[in-house]
């Protein structure tokens, strides 16, 4: 069963979402947006009475407060909080494991998902529950991991037989479907279901199409509840009000991840451990470039690639965020590197087709293919995936 609650018209204010003139890289407001979090009026009702597990972290926000305070306060019964990536309060560095723990706050214990051992819930937590809500805030893209957490909180839900709720939250790359779709002989704790780089769908969306699709574990099905964002579409342009994880700070490195995010299976790094991470590329051995930056350690970046080391590269933040996300996945940075440091098949790491989620990519590159040839390569895949989602969308287009 997937029930998704009405749309109401209540008037509430909040930060209005934004969308881009067509003419210039100008951010108009257009209506205002209430995530599914902020309409308590329709899912509180339905926790009365349940053991509420809630699967959120730092960016599970209602204006200034977080959404397990507001069910605490509401008379919810929330024994476990789940948390993906990054910890609770999203503040770990990229893949580092964190440990179970309790909230300081509420006393509510913290079940890690990201514990290094395993990203599935013990069998005494999940008799403890219900019910699982899930409230974070995704980025749209296939290998940034807060969808894998809630796909694997949706077979534990299966396999115990508990209920599933999200309270959508829009997506920043919504506006986009673009790249490969996840071989899935590539999945991995980057990717887990077969959708392009950029799926262009909310966590609502998703967890309805991996139900219908069957892509839960042995075709599972679960009651399943979405409370969707009001006022939200496709074409609709987000400013997210919080940084959704340390190295996505703001929304550039938001609109260049979906193209810069292949060179951690490289040499080559991407501004961790500076003041522009996901906004630059570079390499000691890049040199004759006018730009250059050190990674240092820092808060979110421990220990960054090519830490106290001087690279050369491009500084691709001036770059308008109009042509950003009119550029979808563009590999051309990639290949730039690829041919600047000629180091050939060593150049990517293993860890490079289960980003990119297939085997072609890494062979077009080194055959000489361009950007534009490589993503016309997948453009009838993505066109497939556009047909088979639509019965699994909320919002319109």
């Amino acid at each position: 069963m997937m029930a998704v609650a009405a749309l109401s018209a209540c008037g509430r204010p909040r930060a209005a979402a934004m969308t881009d003139s067509a003419a210039s890289d100008t951010i108009q407001e257009v209506q205002q947006l209430f995530t599914g979090a902020e309409q308590t009026e329709k899912y509180i009702p339905l926790l009365r009475g349940k053991r509420v597990a809630l699967l959120s972290n730092h960016t599970g926000m209602i204006g200034s407060r977080h959404t397990l305070d507001v069910m605490l306060d509401s008379g919810i019964n929330v024994t476990t909080v789940f948390s993906p990536e990054h910890g609770f309060r999203g503040t770990a560095d990229a893949g580092e494991h964190v440990k179970s723990s309790v909230d300081a706050k509420t006393g509510i214990p913290i079940a890690s998902l990201y514990t290094g051992k395993t990203r599935y819930p013990a069998k005494e937590v999940m008799d403890s529950i219900d019910v699982i809500v899930t409230d974070i805030q995704d980025v749209g893209l296939r290998f940034y991991t807060y969808y894998c957490t809630m796909v694997d909180l949706m077979n534990a839900a299966a396999r115990y037989g508990k209920e599933f709720m999200v309270l959508d939250r829009p997506n920043p790359n919504g506006m986009n479907v673009d790249g490969p779709v996840l071989d899935m002989k590539y999945a991995s704790g980057v990717g887990r279901l077969p959708i392009p780089v950029l799926h262009g769908m909310t966590l609502g969306e998703l967890a309805r199409m991996a139900i219908g699709e069957g892509w839960l574990k042995d075709s599972a099905r679960i009651p399943l509840t979405v409370i969707p964002v009001e006022g939200y579409t496709h074409s609709t342009r987000y400013e997210l009000p919080v940084a959704p994880s340390p190295n996505l700070p703001d929304m550039k490195s938001i609109y260049l991840y979906p193209s810069l995010c292949y060179f951690e299976a490289t040499p080559v790094s991407v501004g961790r451990g500076t003041d522009k991470p996901f906004h630059v590329y570079g390499h000691p051995a890049m040199k004759g470039r006018d730009y250059s930056f050190t990674p240092q350690s820092r808060p979110g970046a421990k220990n960054p690639p090519l830490l106290g080391k001087k690279c050369y590269g491009e500084d691709l933040s001036t770059i308008s965020d109009s042509a950003l996300i009119a550029a979808g996945v563009d590999l051309s940075y990639l290949i730039d590197a690829y041919k600047a440091l000629g180091t050939g098949d060593k150049f990517f790491t293993s860890f490079f087709e289960l980003l990119i989620g297939n085997d072609k990519v890494r062979k077009q590159i080194e055959q000489g293919k361009s950007a534009e040839e490589i993503k016309s390569s997948w453009a009838p895949e993505v066109e497939a995936f556009r047909k088979r989602r639509a019965p699994y969308l909320i919002y319109p287009e």
